[in-house]
């Protein structure tokens, strides 16, 4: 009788840790910096359709780099728990550290549980109010939660792009220059500048809208910011 083939517990986290990285290593990266009235998500994102930056409650959004598929899953998993919860209880119940926790726990179970991680890994941020703090969570393909202060990135390039943020990062930008700011960051990521930029996905949690803080900058919008910003830097 054959013997059954023997691979260590340790061994198969690993091989489901490198295959997980190696998925979320070909997404293009995402940066959240905090500015003087929020917060600021900046995506590449060439598809026009296809969203990685999205609203999850009043002041919360979500960002997923990776697996399209696996983080849009989850960004409506986090849609359906912040609904629930805010019906059920309030709205004030619903809070980016309970959401995060939760997706912690589900991404972990899926990690340990399941042949195949999940080849993604998220951002879940919320804006403070006046003086509170924003607050911002990363969740890896393991599971694993960070908070941070001031701001993080995801994705492929992600450990060039958070050398560029930690040696030029200032706090109370205005938008404007957050926007220039990220996209420098973003540009950071490569190791040759690229042949042509990638189209910006950006949304802005603002603390000074009443209830929903979430919204989008259009391209035309984005282009205007970014031109200006060129144009006071000279």
């Amino acid at each position: 009788m054959a013997m059954p083939f023997y691979v260590s517990p340790d061994q198969i986290m690993q091989d489901k840790a490198e295959y997980a990285r190696k998925g979320i290593a070909k997404g293009r990266s995402i940066v959240v910096v905090e500015f003087a009235d929020g917060l600021l998500l900046t995506a590449e994102n060439p598809s026009s359709s296809l969203s990685k930056i999205s609203e999850i409650y009043d002041r919360i959004a979500f960002a997923g780099v990776g697996k399209y598929s696996e983080f849009e899953n989850l960004r409506k998993a986090g849609i359906r728990y912040a609904d629930i919860k805010g019906y059920s209880y309030s709205r004030e119940d619903v809070t980016t550290k309970s959401l995060a926790n939760a997706y912690s726990e589900s991404i972990g179970n899926i990690f340990t549980s399941n042949p195949k991680p999940l080849e993604a890994e998220i951002l879940v941020v919320e804006v403070g109010q006046q003086t509170q703090q924003n607050e911002i969570y990363h969740i890896s393909f393991d599971g694993s939660i960070t908070d941070h202060r001031d701001y993080a990135v995801i994705g492929g390039q992600a450990d060039r792009i958070r050398t560029y943020l930690q040696e030029n990062y200032t706090a109370d930008l205005d938008l404007q220059a957050a926007l220039a700011f990220s996209r420098q960051a973003l540009l950071a990521g490569y190791e040759k500048p690229p042949a042509e930029e990638s189209a910006l996905e950006v949304g802005v949690l603002d603390r000074q809208r009443p209830k929903r803080s979430f919204y989008r900058l259009s391209q035309d919008v984005i282009n205007q910011a970014l031109q200006a910003a060129n144009g006071a830097g000279k």
